[in-house]
């Protein structure tokens, strides 16, 4: 299969600088990092690196991967990103099962429930679907091509979920808007019938994630912003039900200039198996925030934990006793490290562990001798179910140790210098993926003459 050709133009255009990712395997088997262009795997039962077979020449990637998951109870995984190739794995074997190309780059992927279909979203705002029949673990699918199958209208789209029945398509977008559709029987065919918007945002609306309960099949939706807050839905009526200044209570609005309220994004949100706590990243906080659902009372709240001291990455923080102290006080809701500062960009969890699995890191980091940075750190007791506190773990107590700190991060160790740039770096990502650039008329033609989304001919 002929491969795109990455413009020549794409060489002279703005330098975007691409957060790291995680993403962890349902049964907690595998841990998958990608960093630039790079996608690195580790084997957690075998406790070793995983060798990537791609029958494709080079490497899997060729420019920073945007988006990546696992799907189909484990047996899928997905990468795409800015080279506008969309790869599916084998999961157990790691073989590049089928490679499609996207017309331009992508910006976020999910898979169907029951696994038959890949969709995938580009920066023009359309999603596509990728037909998955036929799928045998120990052969390669072939000639394999996407069809459009909604748009937004030439609005990024930021995150794509499936509701937890497969009954829906959740795409939510640059222009502060989640859209909720119904996926057809026949998705190849198009999706034409929109249940509902979750409207409310203020700001470009960044990452989507679902709350699990018994009581409703198709589950809630928590979704996070720029404007931020993280909120609350009911996916069929699109009604939203709470919202939770996050930004606010991590103290970080507490200056007007605007400027700074831009490094309060929401990026990234992660939940428990049971839906109970929703782990929340936070543009330019040092740590995570958590927050308690409670999907009876339809409410999100700011977690506490009965805890007297934190340690986080080694450090003991003390935590004060305002009059009136209960024995309970906000877990993360600031954090100070030592050593060096860790600004999560991508999260996740697996339904069978009690990990929270964070990432901070960024790929074209120009000015220093590592251009692409990861750092991997992990909680126990990610759930609140079992009254566990939440402990950080040390290097040496992370599951696989050294040998997956090698493999995922590139070094067991970071220089504290770097990491400090790469901090930097972290917080004006969202803003530049993101908020909407204006450029002169001069440089605007520049740029649609060097555009990377020109149609790839088949």
């Amino acid at each position: 299969m002929e491969e795109p050709a990455i413009e020549e133009g794409d060489h002279n255009r703005d330098v975007e600088v691409a957060p790291a990712l995680i993403s962890v395997h349902p049964d907690h088997k595998f841990i998958v990092v990608s960093i630039g262009s790079a996608l690195r795997v580790f084997d957690l039962l075998g406790s070793c690196s995983v060798t990537l077979v791609d029958d494709s020449s080079g490497p899997p990637h060729k420019d920073s991967i945007r988006a990546i998951r696992f799907g189909a109870g484990g047996k899928l995984f997905v990468s795409a990103g800015d080279d506008k190739l969309v790869k599916i794995w084998n999961a157990n074997s790691w073989h590049c099962i089928t490679t499609v190309c996207s017309e331009k780059r992508v910006s976020a992927v999910a898979i169907s429930k029951d696994g038959m279909f890949v969709c995938f979203a580009d920066k023009f705002g359309v999603v596509w679907a990728l037909d998955l029949d036929g799928f045998d673990e120990n052969q390669v699918l072939v000639d394999k091509k996407a069809a459009p199958v909604l748009a937004h209208y030439c609005s990024i789209i930021t995150s794509l979920e499936f509701s937890l029945d497969g009954r829906f398509i959740i795409s939510a977008d640059r222009d502060f808007k989640i859209r909720v559709t119904v996926f057809p029987k026949k998705p190849l065919d198009g999706a034409h019938e929109i249940q509902t918007f979750c409207l409310g945002h203020t700001e470009f609306v960044s990452c989507l994630a679902l709350v699990c309960t018994p009581d409703c099949p198709e589950g809630f939706l928590v979704s996070g912003s720029g404007d931020s807050t993280v909120r609350l839905w009911d996916i069929s009526s699109g009604l939203l039900l709470d919202t939770c200044e996050v930004g606010s209570q991590a103290g970080l609005l507490e200056s007007n200039g605007r400027q700074e309220e831009h490094y309060s994004a929401v990026t990234n949100l992660c939940t428990t198996s049971d839906g109970t706590v929703v782990a929340v990243a936070i543009q330019s906080l040092q740590g995570i925030m958590l927050l308690n659902c409670n999907v009876s009372a339809r409410s999100l709240s700011v977690a506490k934990f009965p805890l007297r001291e934190i340690h986080f990455y080694g450090t003991l923080r003390e935590i004060s006793q305002p009059p009136g102290y209960d024995g309970y006080e906000v877990l993360f809701r600031k954090v100070s490290i030592t050593g060096g500062c860790f600004i999560p960009t991508s999260l996740d969890t697996a339904s069978s562990a009690e990990f929270l699995w964070m990432v901070t890191g960024v790929s074209t980091l120009h000015g220093l001798d590592s251009h692409s940075l990861a750092r991997v750190r992990v909680i126990s007791g990610f759930r609140r179910s079992n009254d566990c506190e939440p402990t950080v773990l040390q290097d040496d107590e992370i599951p696989g140790g050294e040998k997956l700190l090698e493999k995922l991060q590139g070094s067991v160790s970071i220089e504290n210098k770097v990491f400090s740039a790469a901090a930097e770096a972290v917080k004006m990502a969202m803003c530049n993926l993101l908020i909407k650039k204006h450029y002169p008329a001069d440089k605007r033609d520049f740029r649609k003459r060097t555009r990377n989304d020109k149609k790839i001919k088949q």
